[in-house]
């Protein structure tokens, strides 16, 4: 009996092997690895995002690779993900740089099993199991739109300063923000023009700088985005256009809190990056673990952040939203800076 026994676990053990051994010839992951790419280097909102989901990753017992390239382009984000897909990761969760130029790559990556998170910019539905939306796309528009027109008086010139001219989250936005300004209420607010700083500092301040002397008239100058919105604090600051030139936008309280308490940013809005990256690594282990598989009604647990579940997105495909946009002003920045 212990004989037949023993030839019993012998063979479910070779039977286990062969079994894994097919799985990896067809391109199967393996292990608790989850990778998160972000947009590029030297991007504080990044560093934080993929912070929060280094936590949420450890927390679930996996192990995380971090990466971003130089520069934010598709091209570079395209070899990250190719070298990822050989080291044969669980999931990979990126904020991309081009919602259509990654699809093949993406597609590659999903054939080897490898599960598709994106958090704060997203790809086509076709390339991805579901996106991590920061907050609802519309609220985020019309929100900025009233910022503007509040901060201009009711009436003239604002321009909007974007991250790339492909970032999928940006392009939403700032669709929202155009059909929200053909409402009445905002009919004596004129859109000058949308610059792109393709999320690089230098390149932002040089946008600024232009928008300053293309439109001498300008009141109030939008951006949807962390970098641009410092930048743009700087410049009005250091030109001596504070009040003149107002600015609002999505920034992060560590790098706004100067800009606004000296007047130059009233106020801004945000959400945590931290917690962004957080939800987005419970998304990425339970799409490995086949506990959600990103279809709408899917329900999962976001650790410490709650329960959430998988909703329709505006574009196709599904969504999870964090929540929605929280304001900084000069009676709450102080107490928020030292956090992100």
């Amino acid at each position: 009996m212990k004989s037949i026994a023993g030839k019993a676990l012998l063979l479910a053990a070779a039977m286990a092997l062969v079994f894994q051994a097919a799985l990896f010839a067809k391109g199967q992951t393996a292990g608790n690895t989850h990778a998160v790419v972000f947009k590029s280097t030297g991007n504080p909102f990044g560093e934080k995002l993929m912070d929060g989901f280094e936590e949420g990753i450890k927390e679930q017992g996996g192990t995380v690779i971090r990466r971003a390239p130089d520069l934010p382009t598709a091209e570079a984000q395209i070899q990250i993900i190719d070298q990822l897909v050989a080291q044969k990761v669980a999931s990979i969760t990126i904020s991309a740089n081009d919602f259509d130029a990654l699809q093949p790559v993406l597609t590659k990556a999903k054939n080897a099993g490898i599960r598709i998170v994106t958090a704060d910019s997203s790809v086509n539905p076709a390339s991805r199991s579901v996106h991590i939306n920061q907050a609802d796309t519309k609220l985020i528009g019309e929100t900025l739109v009233e910022a503007a027109y509040d901060q201009a008086g009711g009436s003239g010139e604002i321009a909007i300063l974007s991250a790339t001219s492909q970032a999928s989250n940006q392009n939403a936005w700032i669709a929202v923000m155009q059909e929200t300004l053909k409402q009445p209420k905002y009919s004596s607010l004129n859109l000058v023009k949308i610059a792109y700083g393709d999320d690089l500092r230098d390149k932002s301040v040089t946008e600024t700088e232009g928008l300053l002397l293309s439109y001498p008239n300008l009141k109030v100058i939008v951006a949807p985005t962390t970098v641009g919105i410092a930048a743009a604090g700087k410049v009005i600051s250091d030109r001596g256009l504070t009040g003149k030139v107002k600015i609002t936008g999505l920034g992060l309280p560590s790098e706004m809190a100067e800009y606004i308490d000296n007047g130059a940013c009233p106020y801004m809005f945000l959400w945590n990056p931290i917690d962004l990256g957080y939800l987005a690594s419970y998304a990425a282990v339970a799409l490995a673990g086949g506990k959600i598989s990103g279809n709408e009604g899917d329900q999962f647990g976001g650790g410490k952040l709650g329960n959430y579940a998988v909703i329709k997105a505006p574009e196709g495909g599904t969504e999870v939203i964090l929540g929605p946009p929280y304001k900084f002003d000069k009676a709450n920045i102080n107490e928020w800076k030292a956090v992100y």
